[in-house]
């Protein structure tokens, strides 16, 4: 799971970066240059904990997500199209993040002139739209070149015309691409074409310390957080940071918040393998079959899948070991169409 974390020129984008990954990476930026800086976090779950507790595990595996601080991204910049290396890096996201600035700063000057989250985020949403609607245009033109040229497969010529004329319509209303159903064979078309508004996003407004929630009308979903005040937290040697957040009367850090809040963007749970050798947390799409679940451990796994042994984790825990959850009845056996649900062990059996 990899998140990019956009936003304009003196927004916070790596105070933020910062703060949940607990990094020290330069918040100033250097000019004319493309940074992109990247972190794999562990994801915290207590269930992972306590099911390590129980099995006493040579290895304890948390499941991980990955966040990208992408910088050069500036107002205006689609008009001209996004540069081949920026959009290469932002096409690699599974989702984004914008990171709106709310705080007054007089040391740090707002680009535009005065801070105004409203109008950052209508910028940003048209930035990576107008993005979009340039590289459908080249589409649409080459494969009106590849018609005249002949020699191609007109059957798949025409289904691309249809669903690129059609993604064409959509943005030229000014909205963008995500939620937009598409088929199977039509998401092959559009993998890895790099089309920015189909991806899910999340409005961060980044506030000062103690600022007041400011009221922003926008379509994607919104968190805030203090972004300058929770690094400094992050950064803190472990036994410091409790007595800072409760003098600030911080409660939890903003990588637990930010980590269920992409697994809801993102639409993931978390599913789990337990055993002697190894506890470890596996991520997998909600509502995926167990013969998916499966792939996501091993591919073998899933090419020889014959029943998937089930326990709810609360129940495993609550019961206290294997042999007493088996002797109540909740291990379970499932087919390949079973759906897995958050906090699932799963063990699989194969044939290969």
């Amino acid at each position: 799971m990899k998140l990019g974390i956009i936003g304009f020129t003196q927004s916070g984008k790596t105070t933020l970066f910062n703060a949940l990954t607990s990094g020290n990476a330069p918040t100033t930026a250097s000019a004319g240059r493309i940074e992109v800086h990247t972190a794999v976090v562990e994801v915290p779950d207590p269930r992972v904990d306590k099911l390590s507790a129980m099995f006493k595990p040579k290895k304890t595996i948390f499941a991980k997500v990955t966040y990208a601080d992408i910088a050069g991204l500036d107002s205006g910049v689609a008009r001209s199209g996004i540069s081949g290396q920026l959009l290469n890096q932002l096409s690699q996201m599974d989702g984004l993040i914008h990171v709106v600035r709310c705080f007054e700063d007089g040391n740090v000057p707002h680009p535009s002139g005065s801070v105004d989250p409203a109008r950052d985020i209508t910028a940003m949403d048209s930035e990576l739209l107008l993005n979009d609607l340039i590289a459908v245009e080249r589409k649409l033109e080459r494969l009106v070149e590849e018609r005249k040229k002949g020699g191609t497969d007109k059957v798949l010529n025409e289904r691309q015309t249809a669903l690129f004329t059609r993604l064409h319509a959509i943005l030229s209303t000014e909205k963008p691409l995500r939620g937009v159903e598409v088929s199977t064979e039509e998401e092959k078309f559009l993998s890895g074409f790099g089309l920015l508004t189909r991806k899910p996003l999340l409005e961060l407004l980044n506030l000062r310390e103690g600022q007041t929630v400011p009221e922003v009308q926008t379509d994607s979903p919104q968190v805030s957080l203090q972004g300058k005040l929770e690094m400094e937290i992050a950064q803190l040697p472990p036994d410091d940071a409790p007595v800072f957040m409760s003098e600030y009367g911080i409660t939890e850090l903003s990588l637990n918040r930010m980590i269920s809040i992409s697994y809801d963007l993102l639409n993931q749970q978390s599913f789990f393998t337990v055993g002697e050798d190894e506890v470890r947390a596996w991520t997998t799409k909600r509502k995926a079959t167990a013969v998916q679940a499966a792939g996501e451990i091993h591919t073998d796994l899933a090419h020889g899948f014959v029943r998937a042994e089930v326990i709810a984790c609360q129940d495993l825990i609550e019961l206290g070991g294997m042999t007493e959850a088996k002797a109540k009845g909740k291990l379970r056996l499932e087919g390949k169409e079973y759906l897995v649900r958050d906090g699932d062990i799963v063990h699989i059996r194969s044939s290969l």
